[in-house]
This record gives structure tokens, C-alpha cells and sequence, in this order.
């Protein structure tokens, strides 16, 4: 049977797309002691993920492909329930979806974001832990491989901050605080949302609610102009998101709140769920693709 070069061509056209369609690999981990439900969102003119939201049980992880030049946010969103109506909501990080997918939602404040811009200016992915929208939940993104200098190292908010949240910015739920807001979204005030006369580095400065959570996340952003100490950078790296990095500081609620027991999600589509030495070895196969494509296109025709 000859193998034309028209299929020759196809099954490399078919590869190279495979190659070139994903360029880092998200992990994502949730050592809390109760389900999380993380939330992506993608930046303005980046590419949609295979997925917007589901569901991880304590000591889960699930591992997402991450197109080039991608941009958006991840977080976790907690206390979640579905109605007798199937209507899905979070008491904490909820999209107002209406269910597990976020579909193009981003997180209501408040909440811990982890943010990246992957192959930005230079070549080089910039990420970061913000409380600028508030606290719910520890993060840690932490590279995996890659390089960067001194910048390209783990950052995040590790501790839980509900319990010490000034009285001010606490978000109660029948007794028990389960989110922690920015001063910006409790006040509104300029000072505080670095707006109007305010809206400058130079006359946004730190405030006392705002070096609240710095003190306590030295490498999280605190407010939107603290870039110097919350900015971090890589080059080919992949990422792991671990929720809860420290189990010690899991979130009060855990022990003294119910946690709703975790809706399910069909994880037969996208790559949710599938293992990283699975996504390895995928990505090893590919890298030898120019061999084989070498050897194809050199291949005799075969006559029956």
C-alpha cells in the first residue's frame, strides 16, 4: 500500500499542532482537609482552558495543558452547594456562574489569585499571589524546573488569615469566618482602591489593612501598586498551585464548620485529572517527533 504524500504531510501537519499547541503543564494540588473548587479564568484575547472550574477533594490534584502566551487567574472556592434546582454557589471565591464551571466568570471578592502572564515580555512568564481582591484560602504556586535568576522561585500566601482578619473585613457565615476583604471592597474609599487622585504609585501608599496581609504574605501583593516585592518570574517552567500548602494552617472552618460534601463533575473531556508522569511521557513523544518525521517523509512507498 503506497503512503501518499498528501497523508505524509497530514499526520505532520496533525503533530505539529499537537507540538505547538501547549507549552506549560498546571498542577494543581488541594492539601486542605476539605474540597476545594478551583476557578480559571482566562485574560482578554488568550486562549480558553479545557476547563473553568470543578471540583478537588482533599489530597487531589488534577494537571492542566496551558497554551502559549497564555494569561488569567486561578483560585479556590470553598463552602459550595448545589440546590434542589441544580443551581451551584460558593460562600467563598464564587463565580455567580450558577455552576461548577466558571465560564468566562471571574472570581467575586473576596479571594486569593494566583495571576500569570506565561511568555511575556522577554520570553519570560510572570506570576504572582494577589490579596488585592482579599483572602479566603492559603496559595503557594511554586515552578517546576525552568530558570529566571533569583526571581524565579515559589511566592504565595501560605497561612490561614480568616481567623485574624480585623473585625472590619471578616465574612461571617452563621458564626463562622470563612473570608477575609480588602479594604477596598469593605470601604470603597480611594485611598484604599488606589482610584481617582490615588491612582498613581506615588500617592497609592501602603495602609494599615493593607500591611495587615504583607505582614502576614511578604511575597503576596497586598495592594495594587506592590509590585517590587509580589512579582515573580520564570522561563520554561511548569507550575504546581498547591491550596492549603501547610496543612497545619488549614482554614478554622474545617474543623468547626460542616463542609458540604463535594459535587461531582464529568472529567471525561479536557486533561483534568490526567497524572503528571503521564503528561511527561506525552510531552517526551512529541519532543521526538522531528525524527520521525524525518524518517517519514524518507520512507519508500510500499507496493503491495
Amino acid at each position: 500500500m503506497a503512503v501518499s504524500i498528501a497523508a505524509r504531510l497530514t499526520i505532520i501537519l496533525i503533530l505539529l499542532s499537537l507540538q505547538g499547541a501547549y507549552s506549560t503543564t498546571f498542577t494543581i494540588l488541594n492539601k486542605c482537609r476539605y474540597p476545594v473548587w478551583p476557578g480559571l479564568l482566562s485574560g482578554a484575547g488568550t486562549p480558553p482552558l479545557s476547563t473553568t472550574g470543578f471540583v478537588l477533594q482533599p489530597g487531589e490534584s488534577s494537571s492542566l495543558l496551558i497554551p502559549p502566551s497564555w494569561s488569567g487567574r486561578i483560585w479556590g472556592r470553598t463552602f459550595c452547594t448545589q440546590d434542589a434546582t441544580g443551581k451551584f454557589s460558593c460562600l467563598s471565591g464564587d463565580c455567580g456562574s450558577s455552576t461548577i464551571e466558571c465560564s468566562g466568570s471571574g472570581a467575586v471578592p473576596p479571594a486569593t489569585l494566583a495571576e500569570f502572564t506565561l511568555n511575556g515580555a522577554g520570553g519570560l512568564d510572570f506570576f504572582d499571589v494577589s490579596l488585592v481582591d482579599g483572602y479566603n484560602l492559603p496559595i503557594m504556586v511554586a515552578p517546576q524546573g525552568g530558570n529566571g535568576g533569583g526571581n524565579c522561585s515559589a511566592t504565595g500566601c501560605l497561612v490561614e488569615l480568616n481567623s485574624a482578619c480585623p473585625t472590619e473585613l471578616k465574612v461571617v457565615d452563621d458564626g463562622e469566618n470563612v473570608a477575609c476583604k480588602s479594604a477596598c471592597n469593605a470601604f470603597g474609599n480611594p485611598e484604599y482602591c488606589c482610584s481617582g487622585a490615588y491612582a498613581t504609585p506615588a500617592t497609592c501608599k501602603p495602609t494599615s489593612y493593607s500591611e495587615f496581609f504583607k505582614n502576614a504574605c511578604p511575597r503576596a501583593y497586598s495592594y495594587a501598586y506592590d509590585d517590587s516585592t509580589s512579582t515573580f518570574t520564570c522561563a520554561g517552567a511548569d507550575y504546581l498551585i498547591t491550596f492549603c500548602p501547610a496543612p497545619s494552617t488549614s482554614l478554622k472552618s474545617s474543623s468547626n464548620k460542616d463542609q458540604p460534601k463535594a459535587v461531582s463533575v464529568d472529567s471525561s473531556t479536557g486533561f483534568r485529572g490526567v497524572s503528571p508522569s503521564y503528561l511527561l511521557l506525552a510531552f517526551a513523544i512529541l519532543a521526538t517527533t522531528r525524527t520521525f518525521w524525518q524518517a517519514l517523509l524518507t520512507m519508500p512507498n510500499c507496493r503491495q
